[in-house]
């Protein structure tokens, strides 16, 4: 067999069916676009969606690529096993409505099996197939494998609910029993079992169903293919590893951490294999993901990337790693990858910068919940159980990255088990919090083939003229028809001119609206949406007024007005984006805009919200652009001229061979389709209306231009104006003035209010102090006082410890529907065994509530002040006993 490097079979799969006429596809962001139903691209289809739906006709109807993926839904395995990852390559090669099982297959085995390619033998393979799919089993057995070697298996058939579905091939290579982990006669020792011996390299989808809503299988239109190869697995193959990390796609991030532990050897024993895996396939993961503009964060793909990191720290402590250390393996993870990604060394410092912060304020946390896991044993223990709380355990893994392993660890070597199901429990309630917050849209649409067969060709013209006349109606759609003409009866249709001057929504630019009219002058249609048919052309959704006739010419018009503000805001959104990454740094990227008539919103990627002043500064600079009237010039080029120009890609653009480039002067030059003005004069002003964050590592600003921008201005001036009013200000500069006197004179009430309430709370203790009892040979004050709240009962405590005029202090006080209770304890008693704590949590619940706190001194809350007599005569029982 051919030794290859990872460098080496990644190529050869693309060259393979390069050479078979399929584009070779750049592997897309991890970060999906446009795409709520993903939280990451997690497999190589994700990002051909648009295809398969039929949404968009690619240029070329077979595509190949290697395309980097992360799933984490079994990230606890990762490490554990031979082969689960977070991040991982998938080859793919894919046909969208061109060739089918003959082609697939015959070109999957020459791949395999060719000389020149993997030059697998043809012995080592196996392939599996959906029962009912005779076709597929005749291609293969055509294709020259052994009958023998061909295993029929029901679960073969690719479904994922509504749209494209179909049978599916798996390819499995024998590594032999001697790395198998059963018997050679166990019943799962078979392709397709639960064995390391038969590894599965390949699956071949045959996209040839629409599953529909009512639950039915309906032959697709137009029959795709599908497929997905684990890099890893098959270099796994070709290097003759045990597992996939004994490949140089993994190796040299270990050999890198081996010299950053303390003397730790991979293979040394096998918990620590164990660390040195998960260490090597997080590094990977982050290092791509923070690449690809995520951040870490506390929700979304940013509490993945914190938890890998976090998880990375802690199987470092294990290997001796006592200092920030994942930053040290950007590098590496880089000169590993850097055939296919060389981004990832170009963002070496920055990645390394992301992940070295993380690591440093982890390491905090870590103390801290260390802190705390040893208060939850000591508790625990305590109170006489032999296992840590489930939910405590969760708590901990949740808030502070603790793995349940190493609380399981930690409450052992103290006697403790853990509540495993419990555990369990909380982690299932998480997991369906996070399915719940998913988008409820569908993964992938159903195909509709009307508009994946027209093939009429549709002019855009509205960058340079906002009416057309003699526009030729070429195709009229109307309930999913295509028909010859449409009245008012049809109210709503679907319309593609040969020219047309409306613009079609696209990388984040709202559609034009205007109006139709006939040759005789009448308006027969109003456009309400633009959106592109899968062939490119703009297809518009009108409302029918009066008759609309295939073959006629008519008169379109977009309404100016509406697009002259869209255009004000788009140019914008380029001077915002620039002004964004010269005023915060390069590592900002776009996340995603919107540019309506009468506002803009664009989102970024950043740390952390945006200062004040650096807001401003942002906002002044957009602002100088404006001022400074400097032409906006658009020219159409190559899309390697425009990468010479310096220009930057959108989020979200699709872009072809020849591109659109805007450059506002030399302060920004943008790949852009949309519409823009000509001068920035024509944006008259700027004004940043808010900033929010929006996600894991996303901001959102929401601005204005022009005359809504002036609006804003003036409804603050009235604002301002209406304040001045309040505060008796005479003139406007004068409130803030005003307002900081008020609020010193507040601070003065309240300095006036809380010595007034230290008087009444002394006076409180001059007679609640009195009233001393004995129960059972111990003294005991127990009082409702008239306090404030919480503070003024600590206050009365302290009073109390002054004196200690009892053995006991028991307090409580009722204020807005709520009780509070204070329990202290005089030294002696704590020395004699008697704690605040437990007497606390023996009288809350008379006050429907629970508290606790150190044995000298303890606290509740509850809602039911009505308890509090009960609470008192309780204390007393509990002084009893």
């Amino acid at each position: 067999m051919k030794e290859l490097t990872s460098s080496q079979v990644r190529q050869m799969y693309l060259d393979f069916f390069e050479q078979h006429g399929h584009k070779i596809m750049p592997s897309a962001s991890l970060v999906p676009v446009d795409d709520p139903t993903l939280l990451w691209i997690n497999s190589g289809v994700a990002t051909m969606k648009k295809y398969f739906d039929g949404s968009v006709v690619p240029d070329n109807p077979r595509m190949t690529s290697s395309q980097k993926s992360i799933r984490t839904n079994d990230i606890e395995n990762v490490g554990r096993t031979a082969r689960h990852h977070t991040l991982f390559e998938m080859l793919g090669n894919f046909s969208v409505g061109d060739y089918f099982k003959h082609d697939a297959v015959h070109w999957a085995w020459e791949l395999l099996t060719g000389e020149q390619w993997f030059d697998f033998d043809p012995e080592k393979l196996y392939i599996t197939v959906y029962p009912k799919d005779t076709d597929a089993k005749a291609e293969w057995l055509d294709a020259g494998v052994k009958e023998d070697h061909i295993v029929e298996a029901e679960d073969n058939f690719w479904d994922i609910g509504q749209g494209p579905s179909g049978p599916d091939s798996e390819i499995f290579y024998d590594r032999g029993q001697e790395m198998n982990n059963v018997a050679e006669d166990d019943p799962e020792n078979y392709p397709g079992g639960e064995n390391e011996r038969y590894l599965e390299i390949w699956n071949i989808v045959f996209s040839q169903f629409n599953h529909t809503p009512e639950g039915t299988y309906e032959p697709l239109p137009h029959k795709n293919i599908d497929t997905g190869m684990g890099l890893e697995r098959v270099v796994s193959v070709f290097q003759h590893a045990r597992t996939n990390f004994e490949t140089d796609l993994f190796l040299p991030i270990i050999r890198a951490t081996e010299q950053l532990s303390d003397g730790k050897k991979y293979e040394a024993n096998k918990t620590d294999d164990v660390s040195f895996k998960i260490i090597a396939d997080h590094a990977r993961a982050v290092t791509f993901a923070i690449g690809d503009g995520a951040l870490p964060s506390n929700e979304g793909r940013g509490y993945v990337i914190r938890r890998l990191i976090r998880r990375a720290i802690l199987n470092g402590k294990k290997l001796g790693i006592n200092e920030a250390f994942l930053y040290k393996l950007v590098p590496v993870v880089g000169e590993i990858m850097k055939s296919h990604y060389p981004a990832v060394l170009e963002q070496a410092d920055y990645i390394a910068g992301v992940i070295h912060s993380e690591e440093d304020r982890f390491n905090v946390t870590l103390d801290t919940g260390l802190s705390l896991l040893n208060d939850t044993i000591a508790a625990t223990k305590a109170a006489g159980k032999t296992q840590l709380d489930g939910a405590e355990a969760f708590k901990l893994f949740d808030t502070y990255g603790f793995p349940v392993e190493l609380t399981t660890e930690y409450a052992g070597d103290e006697g403790l088990g853990v509540d495993q199901e419990g555990f369990k429990s909380e982690m299932e309630k998480q997991r369906a919090r996070a399915r719940n917050a998913r988008s409820s849209a569908k993964s992938m649409g159903v195909q509709r083939a009307l508009l994946t067969d027209i093939k009429s060709v549709s002019k855009y013209v509205g960058y340079s003229q906002l009416t057309v006349e003699n526009a030729k109606l070429l195709d009229i759609i109307v309930d999913e028809k295509l028909v010859d003409q449409a009245d008012e009866n049809a109210d709503s249709a679907e319309v593609i001119f040969d020219m047309t001057p409306f613009y079609a929504e696209m990388g984040g630019q709202v559609a034009d609206t205007g109006s139709i009219v006939d040759e005789a002058g009448h308006q027969v249609a109003k456009v309400t949406d633009v959106q592109h048919a899968p062939n490119g052309q703009n297809l518009h959704t009108v409302k029918v007024t009066g008759k609309l006739v295939k073959g006629a010419t008519y008169t379109l018009t977009v309404d100016a007005a509406r697009h002259s503000k869209i255009e004000k805001n788009h140019t914008a959104t380029h001077l915002l984006d620039q002004s964004l990454r010269n005023v915060l740094g390069t590592h900002t990227a776009q996340a995603g805009s919107l540019v309506e008539p009468h506002y803009l919103r664009f989102d970024f990627t950043h740390f952390g919200q945006v200062t004040s002043e650096d807001l401003h500064k942002v906002e002044q600079m957009v602002n100088d652009q404006i001022f400074a009237e400097i032409p906006v010039k658009t020219v159409e080029t190559d899309i390697e001229t425009a990468k010479k120009m310096g220009a930057i890609a959108m989020f979200s653009e699709k872009y072809g061979k020849r591109v659109r480039v805007v450059s506002v002067g030399d302060f920004n030059t943008e790949f852009c389709g949309g519409d823009h003005v000509s001068n920035t004069n024509e944006l008259g002003l700027f004004k940043i209306v808010s900033e929010t964050g929006v996600g894991a590592g996303v901001r959102r600003i929401e601005a204005v231009t022009a005359g809504d921008a002036f609006k804003f201005l003036n409804d603050e001036e009235s604002l301002l104006s209406q304040t001045a009013a309040l505060v008796k200000a005479p003139q406007l500069k004068e409130v803030p003035h005003r307002v900081e006197a008020l609020q010193g004179e507040v601070k003065q009430l309240e300095s006036d209010q809380r010595a007034l309430q230290a008087k009444m709370a002394a006076q409180q203790a001059a007679s609640a102090f009195d009233n001393i009892e004995t129960v059972n040979g111990t003294t005991l004050i127990a009082q409702q006082v008239n306090v404030a709240g919480m503070g003024q009962l600590r206050q009365l405590a302290d009073d109390w410890k002054q004196k200690l005029p009892s053995d006991v202090l028991v307090l409580a006080t009722a204020n807005e529907g709520k009780a509070s209770l204070l329990v202290a304890m005089a030294p002696d008693q704590v020395k004699a065994g008697h704690k605040a704590g437990d007497l606390i949590k023996a009288i809350a619940p008379a006050i429907n509530g629970g508290g606790g706190g150190r044995p000298d001194m303890a606290q509740a809350g509850g809602k039911n002040p009505d308890g509090i007599s009960e609470a008192l005569a309780q204390a007393k029982t509990w002084l009893e006993k």
